[in-house]
């Protein structure tokens, strides 16, 4: 009977210390997200009251500055193409491309120049045209590799665009169907989704500062379908803009193109499932069939081997 009730007592200080562990970490995370929130909150609020609705786009910095002007950044065209590379890849500021061009160059002549340093240190250091080939080969990467990084980065970006946005467009729909106008849409959907898809938030609250500095709405939807490159995104703006062009209802427009976007995601998570067999035919024939081949005929070529080989021993023999 004592040991019934130890074992009753133990399970019982077992059983509060489990649960007082389950509410105090439920409280524990419950306070975090809040205050996560509320930080965020007053980022934003702190954000929005420093930050001026016509945006500075002169390079400060003197020496970037002085780059810009005395390279081929000077020109508009050269310079423009170069500034929307880097703005795809999420480099917004005015001073990325004079930036880009400096690691550019800089790595171009750094790395041939550590090269050469490198083989005066070695035991056997390369001479003649070894030597040569491999500072230029180093020269060339170091021109090629920051353009493909940056490339990547924007395929990157894109895509992640292009995954936020459904989510982004159904909120949208939500907003719109409850009476906001689509300027305090834009404002409402890009604070909510801040955290959860912070690229898609930049984009919307670009838009709304576009339209407090008083350009037309159908000029700020143009301008988020090409600052994103995503079809889906410059659909939508063009959608917006035919939709108020025409005087359609916003709310059902957005509804039956919200409804698309989610087919679309549906059919393209089909076509990957679907191209999963493809994929896994390389290391079925790669790995597993050699494997599978050569247990098969193993025995038999181990059969054969004892078979001739007493008769081609019995010939030489003879």
């Amino acid at each position: 009977m004592t040991d019934l009730i130890i074992i009753f007592v133990e399970f019982a200080v077992f059983a509060l210390v489990v649960g007082m562990t389950v509410v105090v970490s439920r409280r524990l995370q419950t306070a975090a997200l809040t205050g996560r929130r509320l930080r965020g909150e007053a980022k934003r609020e702190e954000g929005s009251a420093r930050a001026s609705v016509v945006r500075d786009l002169r390079v400060k910095n003197p020496l970037l500055a002085w780059i810009q002007s005395s390279s081929s950044l000077k020109d508009d065209a050269d310079r423009s193409k170069l500034q929307k590379s880097l703005r795809d890849a999420g480099f917004e500021s005015p001073s990325a491309p004079a930036l880009f061009f400096v690691i550019r160059f800089g790595l171009a002549i750094g790395l041939p120049f550590l090269f050469l340093i490198a083989q005066s240190f070695r035991s056997h250091p390369m001479t003649g045209l070894p030597l040569i080939f491999g500072a230029l080969f180093l020269c060339g990467i170091s021109l090629i590799a920051p353009q493909a990084v940056v490339d990547r980065m924007a395929g990157a970006r894109r895509d992640a665009l292009e995954r936020e946005f459904p989510d982004a467009l159904d909120l949208m729909v939500v907003c719109v169907e409850a009476g906001l106008g689509i300027e305090a849409a834009f404002i409402r959907v890009g604070e909510e989704v801040h955290e959860s898809h912070p690229r898609i938030s930049q984009e919307f609250e670009k838009v709304s500062l576009e339209l407090r500095a008083g350009r037309t709405r159908a000029e700020a939807l143009r301008n988020l379908g090409t600052r994103t490159g995503v079809d889906a995104v410059n659909s939508f703006a063009t959608l917006l803009i035919q939709t108020d062009a025409l005087g359609a209802s916003v709310g059902q427009t957005l509804r039956i193109y919200s409804t698309e976007m989610r087919e679309t995601r549906f059919l393209k998570a089909e076509e990957k499932a679907m191209r999963i067999p493809v994929l896994m035919t390389i290391p079925l024939v790669a790995c597993i069939l050699p494997v599978i081949i050569t247990a098969l005929l193993l025995p038999a070529i181990i059969d054969v081997i004892r078979t001739l080989m007493p008769a081609l021993n019995h010939t030489g023999h003879g």
